[in-house]
Parts: structure tokens; C-alpha cells; sequence
């Protein structure tokens, strides 16, 4: 005898909880929901397809492709019918997007998050200085706007002396 399932009919929020487990692929501690690229998520009731939007943090990131790959697997293997997932600038990434989670786990793995900027920039000393990950003190200074991606800049730390990176504010 065959036994035929219906298909999985998700709803958003079990899409969203199912995303947390897809990580970005630089920064393995950071989930897709937290680093605040996951904008748009949106379930067909009739067909239980999937319809993702991600942005990515910088125009051209390289890791959008696998991040797009990610989400589609995770969702399929979940038993979503069909998944779309697509890549849009219509909306600019803002730093302030990530959630304090997001935050936490910039921090675990060795990155400054950015400062909560709240849509006002008054003054551009925020890029001068961060928060060291390493001692939690913000006695730095930036060294150079170009780290190991786009998103990355390397900063210096006075009070333990030890080199590292921010996620950059945007």
C-alpha cells in the first residue's frame, strides 16, 4: 500500500524558526533572521510554497549565493513543496537591522558589532572607534575600512592590544 503525504503547509513563523538554523556563510555564529537579511517571507495557502527575500549587507556580497542555496535546502528539506528565494537591493541592508541576538553572536565570533545607529547618523566619529570583542572596553581606534570582506573593518585595541574587526555600521 502507498501512502501519500500532503504537502508540509507551513506557516511564517515556522519558516522564520526553520531560517534561524541557516548561518551566513563568513560568520558561522550568525543566523540569516539575526544578521537581518531575511526581509520578506510569505506562504502560498493554497500550495504551501515558500517565498523568501534576502538583502544582502553590501551590493555584491559574495556569499548571497550560498546564502540563497541555504535557505532553499533548509526549507525543502523541511518538506516545502517549492521554495523561491530571491535577492533584491530595493531596500538597503542597514546595520541596525540585527537583533541583539545577532549582536551576541558578532561578538562570539571575535567581531565588534556595530553601534545602533537608530536612522541618525550626527556624527561619523562612530566609525573611528568600537567595542573591543576581546576585553569589551572602547579604547581603539580604527586602522584601516578594509578587512577581510566587504563588511569588515580592522580596528585596534589600546587597553588589551590586540588587533580586530567590526562589522561595519551602515
Amino acid at each position: 500500500m502507498t501512502v501519500i503525504l500532503d504537502p508540509v503547509m507551513p506557516a511564517v513563523a515556522d519558516v522564520l524558526t526553520w531560517l534561524q538554523a541557516v548561518k551566513d556563510p563568513e560568520i558561522p555564529t550568525i543566523s540569516l533572521i539575526d544578521l537581518g537579511v531575511v526581509r520578506r517571507v510569505e506562504v502560498d495557502e493554497v500550495t504551501g510554497s515558500v517565498y523568501v527575500q534576502l538583502t544582502p549587507t553590501f551590493a555584491g556580497c559574495p556569499a548571497m549565493d550560498y546564502m540563497k542555496r541555504d535557505v532553499e535546502r533548509t526549507l525543502l528539506a523541511h518538506g516545502v513543496p517549492a521554495v523561491r528565494v530571491e535577492i533584491s537591493l530595493q531596500e538597503a541592508w542597514s546595520s541596525d537591522m540585527l537583533t541583539e541576538a545577532g549582536r551576541a553572536a558578532l561578538r562570539a565570533h571575535q567581531l565588534s558589532p556595530p553601534p545602533v545607529l537608530a536612522g541618525q547618523v550626527l556624527d561619523l566619529d562612530f566609525l573611528e572607534y568600537a567595542e573591543c570583542p576581546n576585553c569589551g572596553q572602547h579604547n581603539t581606534e580604527l586602522r584601516t575600512p578594509f578587512g577581510a570582506t566587504l563588511c569588515r573593518a580592522v580596528h585596534y585595541c589600546f587597553d588589551c592590544k590586540q588587533i580586530f574587526e567590526q562589522f561595519k555600521p551602515i
